[in-house]
């Protein structure tokens, strides 16, 4: 008697677990409710975006765009509904949505927004610099290239805009990354002895990103390069580089030394 009690508990409990498991299912998949006009739909939208409650926010926002498509309403909820993908991290989507935008609505007010924020969908897409991998520098560096493209023309094309000084930013910290992998590559090829190859990353380095804080040790790194290479007249210029380049440091100075005046 007491195992048929123990039973049925089991069965009941099991019974309302499962109903109560279904109705939390069914109002996670269902419709939010809707409000009658656009802009407080927008508002319940962003609030649930900013709760990254993703599904809800997509609904609202699609609500907006639909059913007020001649509204101002409708193409906030279009940037708004690439604001989800990016920030559930889907990024090539949300920097399809976010391309579509500029367009569809070239002279919007919100356009720079919108180049901006797909521009920075390759900067969220960086190489992991989590400490248990290798680091970013080692890795595919097509997402940061593709970020420091983007970044030049947002810069080009919307000079006025609010976002310039954090494009600036962006351009070049992508910089600076690529340059870091280049002396890496010519490291890897340093430890090898393929002095040729060595040349040629750090030539590349320093033609597409000078300035950066790697470049004193390009210059002495491509000096020591072309001597092993036994090429005397590369070598003094890559001297002289570093006094047009760094006039006035340290470096200027070992430069002028090891040129012998």
């Amino acid at each position: 008697m007491v195992g048929m009690r123990s039973a049925v508990a089991f069965l009941s409990a099991f019974l309302l677990f499962g109903t109560g498991c279904a109705s939390l299912t069914q109002g996670q998949a269902g419709e939010p409710d809707y409000a009658a006009v656009a802009d407080e739909n927008l508002r319940l939208g962003s609030e649930a975006l900013e709760n990254k409650d993703f599904f809800r926010a997509q609904k609202y926002f699609e609500y907006v765009r639909t059913k007020f498509p001649y509204q101002e309403a409708a193409r906030e909820a279009e940037l708004k509904l690439a604001d989800v993908d990016f920030e559930r991290e889907a990024f090539p989507e949300a920097k399809e949505q976010y391309q579509s935008f500029i367009k569809l609505h070239p002279t919007h007010a919100k356009v720079d927004y919108a180049a901006f924020r797909s521009a920075m969908t390759h900067v969220r897409a960086y190489p992991s610099e989590f400490f248990a991998l290798p680091p970013s520098r080692e890795k595919d560096q097509g997402e940061i290239r593709s970020a420091l493209v983007a970044m030049e023309e947002f810069l080009r094309q919307y000079p006025q805009s609010q976002y310039v000084a954090e494009a600036k930013t962006q351009r070049e910290d992508a910089r600076r990354r690529l340059a870091s992998h280049e002396l890496y590559a010519a490291q890897f090829y340093q430890k090898r002895e393929r002095w040729k190859a060595v040349a040629q990353r750090l030539e590349g380095l320093l033609r597409r990103y000078p300035g950066t804080e790697y470049e004193e040790e390009a210059l002495f790194d491509l000096h020591d390069a072309y001597v092993k290479l036994n090429d005397t007249e590369k070598a003094q210029d890559t001297l002289r580089q570093v006094l047009r380049r760094l006039p006035g440091t340290p470096a200027a100075e070992r430069a002028q030394r090891m040129l012998g005046s």
